[in-house]
């Protein structure tokens, strides 16, 4: 596979809106994030109109299609800021124009649901991406933390750490140090993937993984799929975000999803972290997709570093 970077984002960049999965159930926080990225200094090309949502898509396949291939061929836009998660990706990706993609790369921004367009740009055109904040979503109301690391990641900067101010820290669940593509997001996002040709294969990667409103056992499901599969044994490292709502119902027997998870990684033969701040969580870290990085896990602390840049910087 052939990585091409997307140029760095700065504050005058030429940016697009793209809705390819759920629309907000107040579309009117399409125009604040919009407003919000203006704001910063962003040219904000063609922004999505406020609108009723099509059943739980934010429109029908034909249309979100059309408008995420029309703004993959532009040349005059450097990233893609997605409107929210949701569901409705996955029922893209056999549409998309991969060439167009190939030709000019740019920065998918978003997270949730757009996990699968990531992994399947990243497989079918080298895309590399950020996980980071949404227009409907965050960016209406983004606090200075969040916004600050997102700009430094895709300004260019090659992070040594994703510790967040106040928190403990990542901490360890498995020791270890290993260096692979950094690649991951939404756990059942992922999962949905398997058997299809959007999922690269995942041999030597570090995995970062985080869910919402899935019962422990749901977790558990996807873990167990993912481990049928042959993919748990072949990776690299696992860091593992946050888990959000994913609490059992009350008085009923389950076990914990940390316990689950724990079940699964604690003697995973590579290292794995829990604790990243990272999510469906305010405030939070933008996540690098597609590029190399260390996990570094010893009995008391861990540390995930990038190794390189998730943006081309200066004349890359």
């Amino acid at each position: 596979m052939t990585v091409q970077k997307p140029e760095a984002l700065t504050r005058e960049s030429r940016v697009g809106i793209v809705m390819p999965a759920s629309a907000p159930s107040d579309t009117s926080a399409i125009a604040n994030g919009v407003d919000a990225l203006r704001e910063r200094g962003l040219e904000v090309v063609d922004p999505i109109p406020e609108g009723v949502p099509y059943g739980y898509l934010g429109g029908a396949d034909e249309e979100r299609t059309s408008a995420f291939n029309d703004f993959l061929r532009r040349t005059d836009v450097t990233a893609l800021f997605a409107v929210r998660g949701g569901y409705g990706a996955m029922r893209l990706l056999d549409a998309i124009d991969y060439d167009a993609a190939r030709a000019h790369g740019k920065l998918l921004i978003g997270y949730s649901d757009i996990t699968a367009l990531q992994f399947a740009l990243y497989t079918h055109a080298g895309w590399t991406s950020v996980q980071g904040p949404m227009v409907a979503v965050e960016w209406p109301s983004i606090d200075a933390v969040s916004e600050a690391h997102f700009w430094k990641l895709c300004g260019g900067a090659i992070l040594p750490s994703f510790d967040w101010p106040g928190s403990e820290g990542m901490q360890p669940v498995r020791h270890g140090t290993a260096e692979g593509v950094l690649l991951g997001g939404n756990l059942a996002a992922i999962v949905r993937l398997i058997g299809t040709s959007y999922l690269p294969s995942l041999d030597g990667t570090i995995l970062f993984l985080e869910d919402i409103g899935e019962e422990p056992y749901r977790i558990d499901a996807s873990l167990a799929q993912l481990r049928l599969a042959g993919i748990l044994e072949t990776l690299s490292g696992v860091v593992l975000g946050s888990f959000t709502d994913c609490d059992p119902e009350a008085d009923k027997a389950s076990f914990s999803t940390q316990e689950v998870l724990h079940e699964y990684f604690s003697n995973a033969p590579y290292p794995v972290a829990e604790g990243l701040v990272f999510g469906h969580i305010a405030p939070k870290m933008s996540m690098p997709f597609g590029v190399r990085a260390r996990l570094t896990v010893d009995e008391s602390s861990a540390n995930l570093a990038m190794l390189e840049a998730v943006v081309r910087r200066g004349n890359q």
